[in-house]
C-alpha cells in the first residue's frame, strides 16, 4: 500500500517517462512544475502554446528546452484543442491545464471530436499526504460537482476507486460522510450513504469497502473512532482511504482547512476521462502540480496496464 507521495513517485522507477500534454503553456508555475518533473524523472512534457512567451518565461526560471517539442499556436482555444488532441491520438500520456481559463480548458476536454469524455460523469479526485494520518486520503468530489446525485455518488465511487488501484490500495475503504452516522431521513446525505453501502453489500459497487453514513472524525481517527459506542464494530474504524463528501460545499471547506492548517503535501486530478487530466489551480504551489503530475503519471500506467 502507498503511504505517501514520496512511495507514490517511487512506483514510476522503471516505468516508461510519461507525457504531458500542456494546453496554453506559458505559465511560469506550470513551466516551472515542468521542470522539476523532468528533473525527477517523473514525466516530460510538450508544450502547446505562445513559443515566445513561452520561451521568455523559461529563460526567467533558467528552463532548458532544448528537449521539449513547443507546438507554436498563439491562439488559446486552438492551442487547448491542439494540446488534447495529443492526448486523443495516443502521442501523450496527460493533459494539463496551462494559462488558460477552467472552462476553456474543460471545454476541450469535453470536445466530441478530440477530446478524452467516456461516456461516464467526470469527478474530482485531491490526494492528501497528512502527518499523523497512516495512509493517503482520497477527498472527493471537493471541485467538480456541485451537488452530487447518488447516480453521481456511484460515479465518483467508481473513478476514486481507480485511482487508489492505480496507486496500490487494492480494496480502499470508503467513507460517505455525513454529520452524524446514524440514518435520519430528515437528512438527505445520510440516506444515501446507507443506500452507497448497501449497494457495496450487493456487489453493485466493487473494488472496495463503503461504510456510510460516517462522521469525519469516526472516518479518519481510530481513536474516536474506539471511544464512539457502536463504532469500533463498524468496517472503517478512522481508517477510511476515500471521503465521499456529501456537496462541493463540505468537501471545499475541508480541502480548504486542510491546505491551511495542517502539515501536509497533496496533489490532484480529475477522473472518468479516457486520460488523467491535471486541473490545477492557479494558487496551487510548483509542489502541487508537480504531486499532480507524479499521480497523474501513476494513474496513467495503470491504465495502460489494464
Amino acid at each position: 500500500m502507498t503511504k505517501s507521495f514520496d512511495e507514490l513517485i517511487a512506483k514510476l522507477d522503471g516505468c516508461p517517462l510519461k507525457i504531458v500534454s500542456v494546453a496554453v503553456a506559458q505559465d511560469a508555475p506550470v513551466l516551472e512544475a515542468i521542470k522539476v518533473a523532468k528533473e525527477r524523472n517523473i514525466a516530460d512534457a510538450i508544450l502547446v502554446g505562445d513559443e515566445d512567451k513561452i520561451k521568455e518565461i523559461a529563460a526567467s526560471i533558467q528552463m532548458d528546452l532544448s528537449g521539449y517539442e513547443i507546438i507554436d499556436e498563439k491562439d488559446i482555444t486552438e492551442a487547448a484543442r491542439k494540446a488534447v488532441s495529443l492526448v486523443h491520438e495516443g502521442k501523450a500520456d496527460m493533459y494539463m491545464k496551462g494559462m488558460i481559463d477552467t472552462k476553456g480548458f474543460l471545454k476541450s476536454v469535453l470536445d466530441k471530436e478530440v477530446g478524452l469524455r467516456t461516456g461516464q460523469p467526470l469527478s474530482h479526485v485531491c490526494v492528501f499526504d497528512v502527518e499523523g494520518i497512516d495512509q493517503l486520503l482520497f477527498l472527493s468530489d471537493v471541485a467538480f460537482i456541485p451537488y452530487p446525485t447518488l447516480e453521481d455518488k456511484v460515479a465518483i465511487i467508481n473513478n476514486t476507486v481507480e485511482v487508489c488501484h492505480a496507486c496500490g490500495i487494492p480494496n480502499p475503504k470508503v467513507a460517505p460522510l455525513a454529520a452524524v452516522e446514524v440514518v435520519n431521513p430528515k437528512m438527505p446525505a445520510t440516506v444515501e450513504a446507507a443506500e452507497l453501502t448497501k449497494m457495496n453489500d450487493e456487489g453493485k459497487i466493487t473494488g472496495c469497502i463503503v461504510d456510510g453514513p460516517l462522521s469525519l472524525d469516526l472516518a479518519i481517527c481510530p481513536e474516536a473512532a474506539q471511544h464512539k459506542a457502536g463504532a469500533s464494530d463498524r468496517k472503517i474504524v478512522g481508517d477510511a482511504d476515500i471521503l465521499l463528501f456529501p456537496d462541493i460545499h463540505a468537501g471545499n471547506l475541508v480541502y480548504k482547512a486542510m491546505v491551511h492548517t495542517a502539515k501536509m503535501v497533496n496533489g490532484n486530478m480529475l477522473t472518468g476521462t479516457k486520460a488523467p487530466v491535471l486541473l490545477t489551480s492557479r494558487s496551487d504551489s510548483v509542489e502541487v502540480k508537480v504531486n499532480s503530475l507524479a499521480l497523474g503519471a501513476v494513474v496513467s500506467e495503470f491504465m495502460k496496464n489494464k
